[in-house]
Formats: C-alpha cells, structure tokens, sequence
C-alpha cells in the first residue's frame, strides 16, 4: 500500500512538471529548410517491445489488473485478458471474435480439458513458456489439441517421439489418431514397423481390435519375418476364443506364399486353428500352390506374394574399409549417425580390406573378402553393433575382391568378384546358425565389381563386368528353384556401380561403361517391368556404395576419375533431386556399406 500511494505521487509530480502542449508551443527546433531534407525520414524500430511488453502484461495478470474474463474448470478459475487470448490461441480468437456467446461473457466455464494443463496453456499465452515432463504430456497434448495451438501440440508429440517403448507406442497411436496429430500417428506406425517383433508380444498388442491388428499386419514396412507375423497373429487369436470366429481375415493378411515349405508343412498346415477353418486351408493351399508349380507365379500374383517393402528405415550407416588417397587398403570403420547427422570412428576391422563386400542380417554387419594391398582375401568377419567388436566366421571357399554380397531369408549371399587371375560366377550362401558356406548355382555370366541385392524376394546382381566386356544386363536367383534367370538389363552398361531399393524401386547410380565415369542413375519398377532415368547426381562416382536410410538413397564415396571421394550425397525420390549431406571423416572412396537399424531402447 505504501509502496502504491508513493507511486501515485511520483506520477502526480510528474502530470505538474511536464507540459506538453507547452513545450510545443515554446519551443520550436529549426532545421535548414531543403526539399532534399524535407522528404527524409526515419523509421525507429524496437525488436525486443513485444517481448517486453508481454513480459509485463503477464506481471499485471498476476497482479489480478485490469482482467476482463475468468476461465472455469472444474473448481478452479483462472483471470486473464480477452486481448491476449485472442491474440495467441486459435480457440479463444475464434470465440472472442465471432460474436459468440462467450465474447461478453465476464466468466466461461471450460469443458473436456484438465485445469492444470488449461492454467499452463494460459501461462504459455502470456510467456511463450511451457514445461512438459512425463507427468503432464498427455493432458497437455489433449489441451493444446483442444485449444488449436500446434506448436505446443508438436511439441508434445516431440517429447512424446523420443520416449517410444514397446509397451506405450499402441497407446500412443490410438490417442494420435483421435486428436488428429497426423505427424505422431506417421511416427508411430514408423516404430510400430521398425520394431514389430518385439511389440507383438507386449499387452497392449494383444488387447487390439480386429480392425487395429489387421491393420499393422497388412503394412509394407513391417521389419519382420512373415514368420514373426504368422506367430504374432496366432497369439493375438489364442488370447480370446471369441477371436477364433474372425481368424479367417486375420489370416488374410498374412503373406503365407512368402513363408518357406518347410515352415509352411512343419508349423502351418499343423496348426489345429488353420485345420479346423475351412477359410484357413484356402489360404494355406495357395500358398503350396505358390511353391509347387513356380511356373504358374505369375498367375497367382496377389499382395499376398508381394514381400514387404520398408521404405522406412533409420539406421546407422557403417562405411567398411576402402582406400586412402594414395590407393592403399584400410581396416578403418566409420558410422554415421542420423540423430546427430555426422560421421564418427567406430571399431576397425583386423584386416585390410578394399573393394570389400558388406551386407547386413540380423543387426550384425558382415564383410566379405577384399583385397589387402597383396591379395585377394576368403576370410569374414562380423560386427556386433551390442558388443562393439569384430569377430572372424568361417570363410569363403573362394578368395575374391570387387565382389557383392546380400542378405535374403536369414542366408547371406556373396557373387561373382575377381579372385586376382579372372571374373567369377561362382555364388556362395552362409548360413550364419550353422556357420558354414555352400556353393550353389553359378551365375549365368562372370561378374566382378556388379551391384547385388535383395529385391522383391530374390538376389539381383546388375552389371559389371568378364574383364572384356562392361554389362548392362541383370539376373536373379531364385532361391526356391535354385536357378539364375535373366531380367530386364539396365539402359546403360555400367560396372563398380551402386545399387539399393526403396519403396518398392531398384536403383543403379553411378559406375564405369569403358569410357566415361558415371553420375547418372537409373530406377527399375517390377510392375511395368521397365527401367528409367531419374536425377542425376551432383558428382561423377565410379565405385559409388549406395544404401537406404530413412526413406532416402545414400551415395557414399566413389571415384571421380581423378580423386578418390569422401563425400556423400543424399537423394529424395519424391522431390527427384540429390542434396549433399556430410562427408565421411576417415575415407576417401571404395567402401563397403551397411545399415544397422537403430535399436528399441530398453523398457523403463
């Protein structure tokens, strides 16, 4: 009180002393009288008015000054300006300037909204400020959704993004899509594929509804065996027996035909649900269908036989031994990381390894062969992303650099490469389990420095070349029938070129045709059965590692025809283009590459 009535005199004081109307009339400020100088003119800005002011309008609202509405909720009541509100959250503008009801209302009575997440959403009008903890995300999440402000609404969905678990991301699905956050519900579909297996196992996952589960089992990206599925769905139908009635469209969305005769003999069609459901038998036919008469595949084409396609996946990048600037081989491994955007050093290998081949199964990666810098190599090893280390396998029969390598229904496959006197057609498959190579078909054509993958349930090896002649032509091996076929070539010929899938696509970037080194790049669609050109890269890059990340390709290092390349480009398939992203920080071309998914965090 004292503190007001000595204000209050201040001001007074001041209202005695200062005269405007005065002073104007007194004084005048002559200025030199030009047309030049008349037309001038300043224009003063304050940038920090706003903040400060704000500042101070929420020091007067905690002062209980000149508040024109209440807000109600529950039993508590919050004061605070109309002007404001209006200002800064869609809701209240909406309300006070429409000529509703409540725009003359002095009091309001708030409904489906916590009052401690309304008090901290009001606070955030005034201070730009808010705290979210794991106490409060939800209600405010809820809030913020209600009430139209997004940023604090995409904020929460941050927050709530980074702590996914297995036990919560269900939950969080169902709340995103009542809102209506689109960008937390993409996000959690993301997890949800990323990490099925294991979520498939949690409470939340057995509590679903018909209509929820079939939903996730129908999805492309699930990164899963179509074992892991069948068995998700046997457990979700034995949690209830009233399930059993809807089994059959369960059942439907289950790609049986992509399950091995064995598993489809010994477990399937022994499966005392599948036996006694008519329905169920159908299904389980087609898929013997499928494998008895592979002739007739392309008269039982169906989403059924079509394998799923993670077009999302986010992972780190490991880049796997390689050259120096002078040409020499290196055991030098380096990872990028997504979260931070940049390379680092990780664990190196125990043996020099250039023109290596890489493939990752299992969340373990794999390098194959190579040259040392004074032979080829027959020796593997394999790196633990959980214990950081490289352990030696059993190696190759056969020695080979420039090779290619992937993985395919829990067997890594290694083709072609240069054993230091010719090309190769000699293919081999390790069975990790068992730790044992085995030959099997050769290729049609010897390849050395071709691009190999699997795609669409079979290994694809593209170009390279016999040492005389430079392909442009492809085959796959079926692994069911144990024979190669020859595809659709590419458009161009191209040997130590890149190749990768995404979203359902196989690409070819980069390479060497005889005379010109190669930035161009080329997309193969199995549905038209047709090759194209998409976007160039920015750079010429022969010896080019290509890879999927993050629903993007990546093209890392590579040859220019003068230096040897330790930068990265990064290419958008919806927007065509190619960015450059960062550079790799220990190579400087040649390297082998593999994605390692970024793993579930543990449970709390």
């Amino acid at each position: 009180m004292l503190f007001e009535m000595a204000l209050e005199a201040t001001i007074d004081q001041q209202n005695m002393a200062f005269n405007p109307a005065k002073l104007h009339s007194s004084i005048k400020i002559p200025f030199p009288k030009s047309s030049s100088i008349e037309n001038e003119y300043f224009v003063y800005h304050q940038a920090d008015l706003f903040s400060q002011s704000f500042s101070a309008i929420e020091g007067i609202r905690r002062m209980g000054k000149l508040c024109d509405v209440t807000l109600k909720v529950e039993n508590m009541s919050f004061s605070a300006h109309r002007i404001v509100l209006a200002a800064t959250v869609p809701y209240f503008n909406a309300m006070f300037t429409h000529d509703m009801i409540e725009s003359t209302q002095k009091d309001i009575v708030m409904h489906g909204i916590d009052p401690e997440a309304l008090e901290a959403l009001i606070n955030f009008a005034y201070s730009g400020r808010i705290s979210i903890n794991v106490n409060n995300v939800q209600s405010l999440l809820i809030g913020a959704s209600f009430l139209q402000l997004k940023w604090v609404r995409n904020a929460c969905a941050t927050f709530i993004k980074e702590r996914f678990h297995q036990n919560n991301v269900l939950k969080v699905r169902t709340l995103a899509d009542s809102l209506g956050c689109f960008g937390l519900m993409t996000d959690s579909n993301r997890y949800i594929a990323q990490y099925f297996p294991d979520i498939s196992l949690s409470e939340d996952f057995l509590n679903l509804n018909i209509s929820e589960i079939i939903d996730i089992v129908n999805k492309d990206e699930l990164q899963a065996s179509e074992e892991q599925v069948f068995e998700a769905t046997i457990r979700w139908v034995k949690q209830d027996e009233l399930r059993q009635e809807c089994f059959p469209q369960l059942l439907a969305a289950v790609r049986l035909p992509l399950l091995s005769p064995h598993y489809l003999a010994d477990r399937v069609a022994t499966e005392e649900l599948i036996r006694s459901s008519h329905e169920c038998r159908d299904l389980l036919d087609e898929a013997k269908d499928y494998h008895l008469m592979p002739e007739r595949r392309l008269l039982l084409q169906s989403f059924r036989t079509r394998p799923r396609c993670v077009s999302y996946i986010r992972g780190h990048i490991y880049a796997v031994g390689g050259l120096t600037k002078s040409g020499d081989s290196l055991s030098t491994v380096e990872v990028y990381n997504p979260l931070t955007e940049r390379w680092e050093l990780a664990e190196a290998m125990s043996i020099l390894r250039s023109r290596v081949g890489v493939a990752v199964l299992n969340n373990k990666l794999y390098a194959f062969g190579g040259y040392n810098g004074i032979e080829r190599l027959s020796s593997v090893e394999v790196f633990d992303p959980a214990t950081k280390s490289w352990n030696i396998v059993s190696p190759m029969h056969r020695k080979r650099s420039a090779l290619g390598a992937a993985a395919l229904n829990d067997r890594l496959y290694v083709c072609g490469g240069f054993d230091g006197v010719s090309s190769l057609n000699i293919v081999e498959c390790y069975q990790p389990d068992l730790d044992r190579w085995t030959i099997i078909t050769p290729m049609q054509k010897h390849r050395s420095a071709g691009g190999v993958v699997a795609f669409d349930g079979y290994i694809y090896i593209l170009g390279g070349h016999d040492g005389l002649s430079i392909f442009d032509s492809v085959e796959r091996y079926d692994t069911y029938t144990g024979q190669w076929l020859s595809v659709t070539p590419m458009l161009i010929k191209r040997c130590r070129l890149g190749v990768a899938t995404l979203n359902g696509k196989l690409y070819a970037c980069g390479g060497y045709d005889g005379s010109t080194f190669l930035q161009t790049v080329e997309e193969y669609d199995p549905q038209t059965d047709k090759w194209r050109f998409v976007a160039s890269m920015n750079v010429t890059r022969s010896r080019v590692a290509l890879v999927a990340n993050a629903g993007k390709l990546w093209a890392i290092g590579g040859y220019d025809g003068f230096l040897n390349l330790p930068t990265v480009e990064v290419y958008d398939p919806k927007a065509d283009c190619w960015t450059f992203a960062a550079s790799m920080c220990a190579h400087e071309g040649g390297v082998g590459v593999g994605v390692i998914p970024i793993q579930e965090p543990e449970v709390p």
